[in-house]
């Protein structure tokens, strides 16, 4: 007989509470839960320390190349490691495999004559894992930060359009890209549930969310249309970038967070159908089979296409345009020559007195002026006071598919080639040699 066919007995159920509880002390006695807990509570303060003393840093890493300055830029080391693969393997250890272990115990009827309710049972479940998975992720954004804290300091922090943030705004804009992230992680964590529920016995569960992962991660790095890629639910793990920019790119992570926020509630609402439509009784049980497709994968199918759509008619996109391209990158130099300049103990100079400004042409001007690719170049153009000739220098810009783009000064060599600056940290590389950028993908003409 199924969940739904099963009658309650003349005892009381038992409380969810109790349930919860039993179900949380089962995932945290497993010796994997614990050593994963261990290791994410402990390793990433370790590297964030042990990095911010080597020579040699991250820079292919969104805000690794800051590691030496301050300690605000570990954590965000750590997260962007951690949405690509951390966490997804991480949530299939705390939810892909909760209900599938039962079937290969053959427990189930022990627990539905302890428990007697199935209702309770999902609901214990669920939230079990959800529990380890808020833990495993608190435990890599706090040790990321205090090893860079402990590491380097707490100093300001620059964010990706050049501009100092100080660090009571870096430590706020950390806790909220954090935050963000735990919207993907729940999407991941509920498709380890319906996998779990769905595929009876199979550890096959386990793999579904670091499989959705990779896919997704594939996915952003190609030239798909933006209302694709803000539909996808793991596109949160990207767009906290914009948290670090002035003003604040919010759009792209308010989307990111909304749908990875449904899509974890629709395959959550699916396991728990598919949980109570169950035989418990069959002792070969071995998952839904093509029920299994037709009420989990399609309607998962169908969010996409649907979220998509939504996307495309409700929110105006442009992708990477040359005009944004040039604006962004003005902005971030004239931040960046301003700290260069404090850096260098020159006067003082504002971004109203540089009017700074880029022309970037895209593949010596032979292709579509818009699109990722690494063969943009520009020419960074500003002025001094008091000088009549103008400053110029020349800029390689690869640009991602996501908006971020890396900068790689190309001369002149005093302005933005090699050499070390004293800073308050130690010696470090000129800020105007190599930086990060980020362009909105969404269509920003309204906001000027």
């Amino acid at each position: 007989m199924t969940a739904t066919a099963l009658r309650e007995t003349t005892a009381p159920a038992v409380p969810v509470s109790r349930v919860y509880g039993f179900e949380l002390h089962k995932l945290l006695s497993q010796w994997r839960v614990r050593l994963l807990l261990l290791a994410c509570w402990i390793a990433p303060a370790l590297f964030v320390a042990g990095v911010s003393q080597q020579s040699t840093l991250p820079s292919d890493t969104l805000f690794g190349r800051w590691m030496h300055a301050t300690g605000w830029a570990g954590p965000l080391v750590i997260l962007g490691f951690a949405g690509t693969w951390a966490l997804p393997l991480l949530t299939s250890v705390a939810a892909g495999d909760v209900f599938a272990a039962e079937d290969r115990l053959g427990t189930w009827r022990h627990l539905l004559v302890a428990v007697r309710s199935p209702r309770r049972i999902f609901a214990a479940k669920a939230l079990a894992g959800l529990t380890v998975v808020l833990l495993l992720v608190t435990g890599l954004a706090v040790s990321g930060t205090v090893g860079g804290l402990t590491a380097v300091g707490d100093q300001p922090l620059v964010g990706l359009d050049g501009h100092l943030l100080a660090p009571g705004d870096a430590a706020v804009r950390v806790l909220l890209a954090w935050t963000a992230a735990l919207a993907p992680t729940l999407a991941l964590a509920a498709i380890g549930l319906l996998g779990s529920v769905a595929l009876g016995r199979s550890p096959t569960g386990l793999l579904l969310p670091p499989l959705l992962a990779l896919a997704m991660s594939v996915a952003q790095m190609l030239p798909l249309p933006v209302a694709v890629r803000l539909a996808l639910p793991g596109n949160a793990y990207i767009t906290w970038n914009g948290l670090f920019t002035g003003p604040a790119q919010l759009a792209p992570l308010l989307i990111g967070v909304a749908v990875s926020l449904v899509w974890a509630a629709l395959a959550t609402a699916l396991a728990f159908l598919l949980f109570l439509r169950r035989d418990f009784t069959n002792l070969a049980y071995d998952g839904a089979g093509r029920r299994a497709f037709t009420a989990g994968l399609l309607p998962l199918a169908g969010l996409l296409a649907l979220s998509v759509a939504v996307i495309a008619v409700a929110v105006p996109a442009d992708g990477i345009q040359q005009a944004k391209v040039q604006r962004s990158l003005a902005t971030a130099f004239a931040h960046l020559y301003r700290l260069q300049t404090d850096q260098l103990h020159r006067p003082a100079v504002t971004e109203a007195q540089l009017r700074a400004s880029a022309a970037c042409t895209k593949s010596d001007g032979q292709a579509a002026q818009e699109g990722p690719g690494n063969d943009w170049r520009c020419v960074v153009t500003w002025h001094l006071p008091g000088t009549a000739v103008a400053g110029t220098a020349i800029y390689q810009l690869d640009v991602g598919s996501d908006g971020r783009y890396v900068a790689d000064g190309d001369g002149p060599k005093e302005v933005n080639g090699y050499f070390l600056v004293r800073t308050e940290t130690g010696d470090a590389p000129n800020p105007l040699w190599q930086f990060d950028g980020n362009v909105d993908l969404l269509d920003t003409t309204s906001k000027g």
